[in-house]
């Protein structure tokens, strides 16, 4: 398990001490505030017009006698991928949690492009691939990956270090129309209203469904930092409504908190 507030602060440690799907928050430094968040993001940020970002996450699942220099070595170099050209934001690192019963992932990639064609041309890339098969594959039991393009996205393309992310995958029933697909959008989209801490939320529907397990709808919260996130945990009943909302059109669903680390440059 990581603490959230650890990698927020800067202590980025990339080798989980467990594969355990329970939290238990630790004490850390205090993460940036939802208004500092916020400067920094008018201050420095790409901005891109609604309808422009393709949201690419990759969630991997380390064996558990990998040794951590590789571990570390996997992350170091997925990191060194965001100076591509394709690549307008890229963070790697250790999830804090995995929230589901048939999984346990340790490790998460979250990027973003500007087009499908960007995204391809970074998936085929020489660099792209060699980093997979040196870093990646070796170690990795298991690995999923979801496509989406965000036709809704307000604010920065970039999150700023420090923030912290739920990513929130939906596996729908078989034979679902498009009108519960769509009811199933809109609530999704809607929970920006219901939780004001949310500083940003991206949501769309998978393209690439070859490696995605099954999952169809996606959606990433931001959050200034680790403390608005673990504040959702006293808010559960207004989060168990919007669930309730869908919940009969699901066949499962899987959520993954992860902290963007506050500094990219510790040491490996």
């Amino acid at each position: 398990m990581i603490s959230m507030r650890a990698v927020a602060a800067g202590r980025h440690i990339l080798a989980p001490t467990s594969h355990s799907h329970s939290h238990s928050p630790a004490g850390g430094a205090a993460t940036a505030s939802t208004a500092t968040f916020r400067r920094r993001f008018s201050a420095s940020a790409i901005k891109m017009s609604a309808g422009q970002i393709v949201e690419h996450v990759v969630l991997f699942k380390v064996k558990p006698d990998v040794e951590p220099l590789k571990i570390n070595e996997m992350v170091g170099n997925l990191n060194g991928l965001s100076s591509m050209p394709q690549v307008l934001h890229l963070t790697a690192g250790a999830v804090v949690q995995t929230r589901s019963s048939s999984f346990a992932f340790t490790h998460m990639l979250h990027s973003r492009y500007a087009s499908k064609s960007d995204l391809a041309d970074y998936s085929a890339h020489p660099d792209h691939l060699g980093v997979v098969r040196a870093n990646v594959l070796p170690i990795c039991d298991d690995i999923m990956a979801v496509d989406w393009v965000s036709d809704e996205l307000s604010g920065p393309v970039k999150v700023p270090p420090g923030s912290a992310f739920r990513v929130t995958f939906l596996k729908l029933k078989e034979n679902l129309g498009e009108n519960e697909k769509n009811e199933i959008l809109t609530v999704t989209k809607g929970i920006k209203e219901k939780f004001p801490s949310i500083n940003q939320l991206s949501v769309g529907e998978n393209f690439s469904p070859a490696r995605a397990k099954g999952f169809s709808i996606a959606s990433i919260a931001v959050f200034g930092g680790a403390k608005e996130l673990e504040a959702l945990e006293s808010q559960s009943a207004a989060a168990n409504e919007q669930k309730d909302k869908v919940r009969r059109f699901l066949d499962g669903v899987l959520v993954v908190d992860y902290a963007v680390p506050a500094l990219h440059t510790v040491n490996l």
